[in-house]
């Protein structure tokens, strides 16, 4: 369970951490904190390790050297109880929302209450319409998971996430896919969410305009490194090349088009 009286100011603390796949370094000395009740944006190219460092933080995987801190716990070196103890405190708002096909909006909220508490059923329904009051569809709460448009069940999977008031609340690319309003509408309740409830987010997105209207602090990772971090507006005016690159979304610069192959006149004459 996370500190209710925390001793540091860093919920999230990643130590020169190293990881591999396959023979290709994923990570190669990543260090970045993640700060206590504020919004911190992960961010980089494709194949950069975003995702896998949500996977680090949540015990899914585990470093090859180095330390991932989550309430000043190693989470590498938990026993499977403490950890599952410790992810029970935390939310996931996965990229396509990942509701279960087969229940209805309210049965998917109240999935987590049913599976980690005991609590009775009259509690367990205020509870569900409480979190699907802050965003915006108690009046959903009979709907099927099909018969939601793609910005709706975002915000369905958001409820679920926050329906146990989760201390550190994770989001896998949360705007993926949608349109301007329904991007508008989970921009807000994102920034809402955290500020009411005085937890802590950690954002994995790509998109550089529209999670600069959130987050506090944000990372760019390239190389298995962090490259640059601080403010979005800070890296807006960065000029170092790649942050210049990535920020505007520049097609030329130091990241390349193409993955690393032989060459190409030699591969087809051959």
């Amino acid at each position: 369970m996370l500190n209710s009286s925390p001793t540091t100011p860093n919920l999230v603390e990643i130590r020169d951490v190293y990881y591999s796949v396959g023979g290709r370094d994923i990570f190669k000395g990543l260090t970045l904190n993640v700060p206590r009740g504020k919004i911190t944006a992960i961010m980089g190219p494709s194949g950069t390790g975003k995702t896998t460092l949500l996977r680090l933080i949540t015990g899914q995987i585990r470093p090859t050297r180095g330390q991932v801190l989550v309430d000043d716990q190693d989470v590498s070196k938990l026993s499977r109880r403490a950890l599952y103890a410790l992810r029970q405190r935390m939310g996931m708002l996965f990229q396509n929302g990942a509701l279960l096909t087969d229940m209805s909006v309210f049965e998917n909220v109240a999935f987590p209450v049913r599976e980690h508490t005991d609590l009775p059923e009259s509690l367990i329904r205020n509870l569900v319409l409480t979190k699907l009051q802050a965003v915006g569809l108690r009046g959903a709460y009979k709907l099927m998971p099909h018969e939601l448009s793609g910005g709706m069940a975002r915000r369905v999977a958001l409820a679920r996430a926050m329906v146990r008031d989760p201390h550190l609340l994770i989001y896998d690319e949360p705007f993926a896919g949608l349109d301007p309003i329904s991007m508008g509408v989970i921009l807000r309740l994102l920034r809402n969410v955290n500020d009411a409830l005085a937890i802590t987010s950690i954002v994995v997105s790509h998109d550089v305009d529209e999670i600069a209207q959130v987050a506090d602090l944000s990372y760019i990772l390239a190389g298995g490194k962090v490259v640059a971090s601080g403010t979005p507006k800070a890296l807006k005016e960065d000029q170092s090349g790649l942050v210049r690159q990535f920020m505007n979304g520049l097609p030329d610069g130091p990241v390349p088009f193409h993955y690393p192959a032989d060459d190409y006149f030699k591969e087809l004459l051959a």
